[in-house]
């Protein structure tokens, strides 16, 4: 999969053996932080924390990306290069560290060595619910492949407006493959039990100046997916570097999508509040990129940096 590269909506097709994808990556995983985390939805984060893997790379180079440092989108490539088989290790790590479930963050570009590397950890006994943590920007064929090993679809719904797209996801053909994703996803993945964390939940940002292009994706979910997913919206954009002059949403805005979910019957999933200054953008230079209150390392991963990085 890595010698004609087709694992995301680029379809650069580069043997990613020997020079790099439009993702910034070859084939060779790469991560930038692993720990427990306890800002994701309540149900993916437990008593303890979900355990999150931030892989380094994205198909997607969002100007305002809150992990830009890692992403690429500023030309950054933080992070080491680990094994197959030490990616499974970090899964068993963070299930023996007590976490609520494995969450796999962006992790499109790496797909064939996560499914390795989780074959490999479960014949060791790994039994964690796998939670897909993505931007929505895939292909048909790489998540052919990663779902039969998922569990749940944390998914992120952007927009369906190209400008909107243009200005605040890196590519405006985002718009092109983010229904084919979600029609997708809600077939194989249909019924939603948080219990058993189960199914998909869809994210939503709302982007600044955007409360039009927000309500087509809340009338488009409401009419198609309602059903079978949980919505979860957020409302707290922040520019990962200096603020542009964005407005945040107001309070009377605020009160405007309340309203909308319930006109639309978007009865299930969770809304982020208004007023939460938890500044949630990382700095991946730290060993806890997070507000220490919310997240803890992984013993593992911090001996996997100390290998590779800290020698």
């Amino acid at each position: 999969m890595y010698e004609k590269c087709k694992l995301c909506p680029n379809y650069c097709q580069v043997d990613r053996r020997v020079k790099v994808g439009l993702c910034g990556q070859s084939d060779k995983v790469r991560i930038a932080w692993s720990g427990l985390h306890r800002g994701e939805e309540p149900p993916l984060t437990g008593e303890k924390g979900s355990g999150m893997i931030f892989f380094t790379g994205c198909p997607l180079h969002c100007k305002y990306c809150q992990n830009h440092q890692i992403s690429g989108a500023l030309g950054s490539n933080m992070g080491f290069n680990i094994t197959n088989e030490e990616l499974s290790e970090l899964m068993l790590s963070l299930q023996e560290q007590g976490a609520t479930t494995l969450n796999l963050v962006t992790g499109t570009h790496f797909i064939p060595s996560i499914i390795e590397a989780l074959i490999i950890a479960k014949d060791k006994g790994f039994n964690l619910p796998v939670v897909y943590n993505s931007s929505g920007y895939e292909s048909i064929e790489g998540l052919t492949l990663i779902d039969p090993y998922i569990d749940l679809y944390l998914m992120d719904m952007k927009t369906l407006d190209k400008n909107v797209a243009s200005k605040f996801c890196g590519r405006e053909k985002y718009t092109d493959y983010i229904l084919p994703v979600m029609d997708f996803i809600t077939k194989t993945h249909p019924v939603t039990d948080l219990d058993k964390i189960r199914g998909t939940i869809v994210r939503h940002l709302v982007f600044p100046d955007s409360l039009k292009a927000t309500l087509d994706v809340l009338s488009y979910y409401a009419k198609h997916y309602k059903d079978n997913c949980f919505l979860s919206l957020m409302v707290q954009f922040v520019p990962p570097l200096e603020n542009p002059g964005f407005k945040k949403i107001s309070e009377d805005e605020y009160d405007f999508l309340l309203d909308s979910l319930d006109y639309l019957g978007i009865e299930e999933g969770f809304v982020q509040e208004l007023g939460d200054e938890i500044l949630w953008i990382p700095d991946f230079n730290k060993d806890v990129p997070f507000p220490s209150p919310f997240a803890d390392p992984n013993p593992y991963f911090l001996s996997l940096k100390k290998k590779y990085i800290n020698q």
